[in-house]
């Protein structure tokens, strides 16, 4: 069965955010990397969200939508990793970013978070 991944990607300001031809926001090069990582492994997105102008420090994993509706799909099994530019992307609070990995699935990779800079992780450093 092919890995199925659910990609996540976010940042702080709105600042950051490209627009594409739709007018609508977009993040090419955490989207581009990503992609281009899943294809590498062999992997299938079947599913992304983005969080725009959304602080990973000021605002907290419960208050944050798109990271409340992944934890409810990784608890229903909907996929087998979640694929992200940066570890940072998941978020940048040191006491409630380590909870927050807790609550996906376990894969052979081991945690199922892959991101760039996420150590102790297999295979973090060939996304980009």
């Amino acid at each position: 069965m092919q890995t199925r991944v659910y990609c996540l990607y976010r940042v702080s300001t709105v600042k950051q955010v490209d627009f594409n031809d739709a007018n609508e926001p977009d993040l090419p090069m955490q989207r581009n990397a990503c992609h281009s990582f899943a294809d590498r492994m062999g992997w299938s997105i079947i599913h992304e969200e983005q969080e725009t102008g959304v602080s990973g420090f000021k605002v907290s994993a419960d208050q944050r939508d798109k990271l409340q509706l992944i934890k409810k799909c990784a608890a229903q099994g909907e996929f087998d990793v979640l694929l992200v530019f940066m570890f940072d992307r998941i978020g940048r609070k040191a006491d409630e970013t380590p909870f927050v990995v807790e609550w996906l699935p376990e894969t052979e990779f081991g945690s199922g978070v892959y991101g760039k800079e996420s150590s102790g992780l297999t295979a973090m450093s060939t996304l980009c």
